[in-house]
C-alpha cells in the first residue's frame, strides 16, 4: 500500500473531516508549483460542478429552482477558478 498524507477540510461551522491521500497523487495532479491544498481544492470543486451537472442537467422531471440557481453558482465559481467554462471543460454543453 502507498504511503499517505492526512488533510484536514473545514466547514464554515468549524465543523472538520479528514481525507488521506498519496502524495505521489498530488504530484501526479501538481501544475507547477502549487501548493497541496490548492490542488485538493480545485478537484473538490471539479467534483461538485460535475455532480452538480449531471443532477441538474440529467435529472428525470427537473429539479427546484433552488438546485438550479446553485447549479449556475458552481459553474460560475468553476469558470473564475480556471478560466474556462464547464461546459467547455466537459466537452459538454447543454
Amino acid at each position: 500500500m502507498a504511503d499517505t498524507e492526512t488533510f484536514t477540510i473545514e466547514g464554515p461551522e468549524g465543523e472538520t473531516d479528514t481525507v488521506e491521500l498519496p502524495p505521489v497523487m498530488l504530484e501526479l495532479m501538481r501544475d507547477g508549483d502549487e501548493p497541496d491544498a490548492q490542488i485538493i481544492a480545485d478537484i473538490v470543486l471539479q467534483a461538485f460542478a460535475q455532480q452538480a451537472h449531471a443532477r441538474v442537467h440529467h435529472a428525470e422531471g427537473g429539479v427546484a429552482d433552488e438546485i438550479e440557481d446553485a447549479n449556475d453558482t458552481l459553474e460560475e465559481l468553476f469558470e473564475d477558478r480556471f478560466g474556462i467554462s464547464l461546459s467547455e471543460a466537459m466537452g459538454h454543453q447543454h
